[in-house]
């Protein structure tokens, strides 16, 4: 786990790293911000990278193809500003040490659409595994675009958020409790109050192969 100060500023994110320890394998993550009582504060991106100069130390998202991330980035954002003690919070959920992981391949598949501009309008985008192996988790956000190449950006409208980030089916649908054979992440992206553009609802699924 690791924790950064802020956001306080108006739709201003705040994003935050980290890194699984030396020869272990990231399986997910996740985010959180605090405190509750700030009810424009929420995490807007919880998504796998890189602690790499190429990755700007977790800043760009793990773009779709790439392969082993060892990194989780939080970003919180702050769409009404406030908040004296705001923190946003990234966890990485790694293999557990001692673990032979030298045949194990996590790859990321990855889709980014640009969301519906009406306030209140929800986006759904999905990613699946494909044969790339199991689904082990994914990650989701709503964005500026474009950050597997470039630094993150926030959405259009500091109103934007996310409604979900779950594993789906091919339609983008939940998974039912019990399900063994999920093979897609969806993010469920949705506009504020205000009509939004340049906002993009991003998705990625985690899917290992050990090899064998």
């Amino acid at each position: 786990m690791n924790k950064a100060a802020g956001p306080n500023a108006a739709a201003t994110p705040v994003a935050v790293t980290a890194t699984c320890p030396a020869n272990t394998v990231l399986l997910g993550g996740g985010a959180r911000t605090t405190p509750a009582s700030v009810g424009s504060l929420k995490p807007i991106a919880s998504f796998p990278t890189f602690n790499n100069a190429a990755h700007d130390n977790g800043l760009k998202a793990a773009a779709d193809g790439e392969t082993n991330p060892d990194s989780w980035t939080a970003v919180g954002w702050n769409g009404g500003g406030g908040g004296t003690t705001n923190e946003t919070y990234a966890y990485a959920i790694c293999s557990g040490s001692g673990i032979n992981v030298s045949g194990v391949t996590v790859k990321v598949h990855y889709s980014e659409v640009s969301t519906s501009s009406s306030a209140g309008a929800n986006t759904v985008v999905t990613a699946g595994c494909g044969t790339d192996g199991n689904l082990v988790s994914g990650g989701a956000g709503a964005s500026g675009g474009n950050i597997t190449t470039n630094d993150y950006t926030g959405p259009g409208s500091g109103g934007d958020h996310l409604n979900g980030s779950f594993p789906s089916g091919s339609s983008g649908n939940p998974v039912s409790d019990g399900t063994t054979t999920a093979s897609y992440w969806t993010a469920d992206a949705h506009a504020g109050g205000a009509s939004s553009t340049n906002t993009y609802a991003d998705v990625w699924a985690l899917c290992a192969n050990d090899g064998v």
